[in-house]
This record gives C-alpha cells, sequence and structure tokens, in this order.
C-alpha cells in the first residue's frame, strides 16, 4: 500500500494579523527579525510606469510601481529621478510619485540603471 506524502516542509507562516509581515526563517516579525536575512520584496521584477490624473485636479503624475528595492534605496531612486525630471514628487506606499507627464523620461532612466520596465496605461 502507497504511503501518503505530505507537502515539503518549506515555507510557513509569512503574515500574522497581529503583527504584520513575518520572517520566513527566523519566523520573527519583520521588524524584529534577527537573522539578517533582507526581506524578500514582492512583484514580478518589472516596474511599471505609468501617467495618472484622478484626484489631482486634473493634474498629471506619473507613477512607478513594482521597483524591486529596499525602501531607502527606493527613496534614494525617487530624488535621483526627480532632480532628474527638474521637479517634486513622494513615495507612498512602495509607489513613487514624479509631479508632470514624465513617463518617457522615467522610462529612459529606470533602463539605464539596468531595470527591466515596462509602459502602462494608455
Amino acid at each position: 500500500m502507497p504511503t501518503r506524502s505530505s507537502k515539503p516542509a518549506i515555507g510557513g507562516l509569512v503574515y500574522s494579523t497581529d503583527s504584520g509581515r513575518m520572517c520566513p526563517s527566523c519566523r520573527q516579525p519583520s521588524a524584529e527579525c534577527r537573522c539578517g536575512l533582507p526581506a524578500a520584496i514582492p512583484g514580478d521584477g518589472i516596474v511599471r510606469v505609468s501617467r495618472e490624473t484622478k484626484g489631482r485636479g486634473g493634474k498629471a503624475v506619473t507613477l512607478v510601481r513594482g521597483v524591486p528595492l529596499a525602501p531607502d534605496a527606493l527613496a534614494a531612486l525617487g530624488k535621483r529621478l526627480r532632480a532628474a525630471c527638474g521637479s517634486g514628487g513622494t513615495l507612498k506606499d512602495s509607489v513613487l510619485e514624479v509631479q508632470g507627464d514624465h513617463a518617457e523620461r522615467v522610462v529612459g532612466l529606470l533602463q539605464k540603471e539596468g531595470f527591466v520596465v515596462k509602459r502602462a496605461g494608455g
């Protein structure tokens, strides 16, 4: 009689409603992780650049989503992009916002930095 195989013991708890994201190796909340492994960055590795005007009084904003970088490196990238475009912007929930319609310029700059970039939206 064949034995029933169980699921392999990979993975585990990745999110807790009490603590948020959990480290997969030490199983501690990400903020209290002691193992030193970098937190996994969700996404497919493709950076998407789009233009949006919703909720901004008709003013265009260039959005950059899916950049596989840590938050501090993402903030530094945002600063470089804003300086290259000569405009302001911000970082909200891992989405870079650059004021104005600079999508083509941002795509070119991100490709120079070695990212796989797609132009999203219209």
